[in-house]
């Protein structure tokens, strides 16, 4: 997955730690969940919201979009402008881009000018954007949010039927989804999946036309029955597991590795980092990564993480701190573990659920929280860099 020149740069030498993604996994990930929706008559599209998880939409969404992916969803109205810069540098062809939070106050023209449609999550939403249309004179396309036991955003029951009843508030609209979002889709015996499947069905018996939109990335793992018209993949195009309990069914998508600072072998047991919270014994060997919390690497697997060299399984001793962290490689081979070698925090030994589970968080956080301070090395995708 690294590319061995790559990590022999000028920047890749100066870093303390480097993050390989490939967009070709990332682009065959998309294509998983595309033959997926093939199959039931649906399309997939993808969710770049929290600039592709943190690895970056600038080069995710253009990969994304070379596999196919014509329909894209983010989560603010900033990220659809930035997602409509990257994707029109590109191509000359206008990707459709949903924005989940849909309308903020007196930004309803930033949706015209940039393309993008919004999901409209309350009634105010619905009022908001038929005033705007009969203004501009042009029914605009827009979203449609049902809350079907997330209580979150979308229009609960109450306001539901209150559309129902009075259907000319949604006249002058063009209607393109209707969605709701699944709370327990990971758990694939939760009742609450059926659930809210069976409301889901029941608003769209009484809505106008227009597609329909469901599943998240676990939720297209549920059957058929809740695909609709469009899957809505996230967090498992970049790697992270849909179906917990099973054998991941996504290509691995980032490789995370640290560099070692020193190495120091203990004379005398003594305690190591912060509080002195490990104590290390006499003859232990250990060694000083730099990657920390700073970095987004978890201050939880302090005295709880695993890190790797080679096929070799390292405990990492002590707290993480804010930019490095201590780790005991006493049974490590020294050919595998000298000064400036790299030791994998995030590889194929442990992949983003394994280390998430270990920081007592799930693989979207630590995704999310992935620093600026790595130098990035993008392969595959037409955009390797």
């Amino acid at each position: 997955m690294t590319d061995d020149a790559a990590l022999h740069s000028p920047e890749a030498r100066r870093a303390g730690a480097v993050l390989t993604i490939d967009l070709d996994a990332i682009a065959a990930n998309w294509r998983l969940f595309a033959n997926q929706a093939r199959t039931s008559g649906a399309t997939a599209g993808a969710v770049v919201k929290a600039s592709s998880y943190g690895l970056d939409a600038t080069h995710a969404a253009p990969a994304l979009h070379l596999a196919g992916c014509e329909t894209f969803f983010v989560a603010t109205i900033s990220e659809g402008i930035e997602l409509r810069e990257i994707l029109g540098a590109i191509t000359d062809a206008t990707p459709a881009i949903h924005v989940f939070n849909g309308l903020m106050d007196g930004a309803e023209r930033d949706f015209v000018e940039h393309g993008l449609t919004p999901v409209l999550n309350t009634l105010g939403d619905v009022d908001a954007w038929r005033a705007f249309c009969i203004g501009y004179g042009k029914a605009l396309a827009c979203d449609l949010h049902i809350d079907t036991g997330m209580s979150r955003l979308g229009l609960d029951a109450r306001e539901l039927a209150q559309i129902i009843d009075g259907a000319e508030r949604l006249s002058g609209l063009k209607l393109d989804l209707t969605i709701s979002h699944l709370a327990s889709a990971e758990d694939a015996d939760d009742p609450q999946n059926a659930y809210q499947l069976g409301r889901f069905q029941g608003a769209l018996a009484h809505l106008p036309g227009g597609r329909a939109s469901l599943a998240n990335s676990s939720g297209a793992f549920l059957g058929p029955e809740y695909h609709f018209d469009v899957l809505r993949p996230g967090a498992a195009l970049y790697g992270v597991n849909p179906t917990p309990g099973a054998p991941n069914p996504m290509a691995q998508v980032l490789r995370l590795q640290g560099k070692i600072l020193q190495i120091r072998t203990i004379d005398t047991p003594q305690g190591v980092g912060y509080g002195s919270t490990h104590q290390a014994a006499a003859g232990a060997r250990i060694a000083t990564l730099s990657v920390g919390y700073a970095d987004g690497y978890p201050r939880s697997l302090s005295n709880a993480g695993h890190v790797y060299f080679g096929e070799h399984r390292a405990s990492i001793v002590g707290r993480v701190s804010m930019d490095l962290i201590t780790v005991d490689i006493t049974d490590i081979p020294e050919a595998l573990a000298r000064p400036g070698m790299l030791a994998d925090l995030i590889g194929p030994l442990n992949p983003v659920d394994a280390v998430a589970a270990e920081a007592g968080t799930i693989g979207y956080e630590l995704l999310t929280q992935l620093g600026s301070r790595y130098h990035r090395i993008y392969t595959g995708g037409g955009y390797a860099s």
